[in-house]
């Protein structure tokens, strides 16, 4: 079911008569129960577009509609209670607990007072529970690592109870490992509680692998939308971060660098490290063509060139650069 949808948006700036219009006649939808992440090249406008859909930016035209009512008509309250918003900004509040930033979020369904009942104190454990952070409830925000941090924002978000949740770059300053924590605890989130999960992001990758769908945002073409394997497909990834320096690798969904490669070789064998071999031969500048005379077998416990067992990356590199420096 279709929760939020857009009618001909046109997004953008308007400043002392002039108009920058960055997207045009976006006709989207999110749908309850998906987690869908906003990809694409800096300047395309996807802080713009998030910002606008949240009501903090007004389109240039067009309209938005929320579970049927049109976003512009809606007072705040009424939109802080149909959608809630984790920002990029690190929070520094000085004495504040996991459970009092969490709490916020009950603010738009509290008394005048602020009071909170029996049934929004469950509903704050409750929230704190999802991104497991129980055993640092009491605990000081600011004694928190980064990603413990970024959980605590969402879980605000979940104990706000709206339908659509939106986040800008949630895993923009996060290592490796907190980033796909962040982005399988917000997948396993919109399937779990039926909410709708918008994030704009640059982790291409991390996107492709946890998205219910995709807005892939450039600017010759707007906004495409799909599963992100139906993008792929049809070179939807390919033509929007089309550049000289990299191209999107549809063979194993990450960019590779346009190397400079002028030595030819012909490599097969051992599937698993058969990739890893032709990441180091691009950068070392080799480009692998079926039937060249230097022939590479990729065995499981190394490689083979010239009849020579070779057992390292390194080794098998130095070997080359041999080979062919005798060839000139």
């Amino acid at each position: 079911m279709s929760i939020l949808t857009t009618h001909k948006l046109s997004i953008g700036y308007s400043k002392k008569g002039k108009t920058d219009v960055i997207q045009s006649a976006l006709n989207l939808e999110l749908k309850a129960g998906e987690l869908v992440c906003m990809i694409g090249p800096n300047g395309t406008g996807k802080s713009t577009l998030l910002r606008t859909l949240t009501g903090l930016q007004k389109p240039l035209s067009g309209k938005t509609f929320i579970d049927g009512k049109e976003l512009s008509r809606l007072k705040q309250r009424e939109k802080a209670m149909l959608i809630s918003l984790v920002l990029t900004d690190r929070i520094e509040i000085e004495n504040a607990t996991v459970y009092n930033i969490v709490s916020l979020g009950r603010h738009p369904h509290s008394d005048w007072w602020g009071n909170i009942t029996d049934n929004e104190d469950k509903i704050i454990h409750e929230a704190i529970e999802m991104v497991h952070l129980k055993h640092k409830m009491n605990q000081n925000i600011n004694e928190l690592s980064d990603g413990e941090r970024q959980r605590v924002m969402i879980a605000k978000a979940l104990a706000q109870d709206t339908p659509i949740i939106m986040l800008d770059e949630p895993t923009a300053h996060l290592d490796l490992p907190n980033r796909v924590e962040i982005m399988l605890l917000l997948h396993r989130l919109a399937h779990k509680t039926d909410k709708a999960i918008l994030l704009s992001t640059h982790e291409l990758d991390l996107a492709l692998q946890a998205a219910d769908r995709i807005w892939l945002i450039s600017v010759e073409r707007g906004v495409e939308f799909g599963v992100p394997e139906d993008l792929v497909f049809n070179g939807s990834f390919n033509h929007a971060f089309e550049s000289k320096s990299y191209f999107f690798n549809a063979d194993n969904g990450n960019f590779s660098l346009n190397y400079p490669m002028t030595r030819k070789v012909w490599v097969s064998g051992h599937k698993t490290r058969m990739y890893w071999t032709l990441r180091a031969l691009a950068r070392a500048g080799y480009m692998v063509v079926e039937d060249a005379d230097t022939k590479i077998s990729v065995t499981e416990d190394g490689w083979e060139l010239k009849e020579k067992e070779i057992s390292t990356v390194e080794d098998l590199l130095h070997e080359l650069n041999i080979l062919f420096s005798d060839q000139k």
